[in-house]
């Protein structure tokens, strides 16, 4: 592939992390709004809620996880190219930040779901 090809992949891939983190945000927010209320429901409903935020957390932690290591390779098969624009540069020098999406963002998510399985349950 072209520099300018690997490029638009990468951006496709970045535009994927961004999406992939739009549906389960949105949901935790949602949750910490909601918790107190549903915590007062029956126990099949506070199930069924804890069991939506943990298959929409880990499916979207999925997704990202997919792009940003999809990303990386592109960065990987750019560093291989001859030549070097800025843009390149660029690009291949945030390939170290794809692991925060890889493995800090998930981390995160857990913290929260923790939290808000405490409040539903306890």
């Amino acid at each position: 592939m072209t520099e300018a090809e690997l490029i638009r992949e990468f951006q496709k891939n970045r535009l994927h992390i961004i999406l992939a983190q739009l549906a389960p945000t949105a949901l935790l927010a949602f949750a910490a709004f909601a918790t107190p209320t549903i915590s007062e429901y029956p126990m099949a409903v506070i199930h069924g809620f804890a069991l939506i935020l943990l298959a929409s957390g880990i499916l979207g932690a999925l997704a990202e996880f997919s792009a940003a290591s999809q990303a990386q390779a592109v960065i990987d098969d750019l560093k291989t190219l001859p030549g070097a624009s800025a843009l390149r540069n660029r690009v291949i020098s945030f390939r170290p930040w794809l692991d925060v999406v890889k493995f800090v963002t998930p981390a995160i998510f857990v913290g929260i779901f923790a939290a808000l399985i405490i409040a539903l349950y306890f």
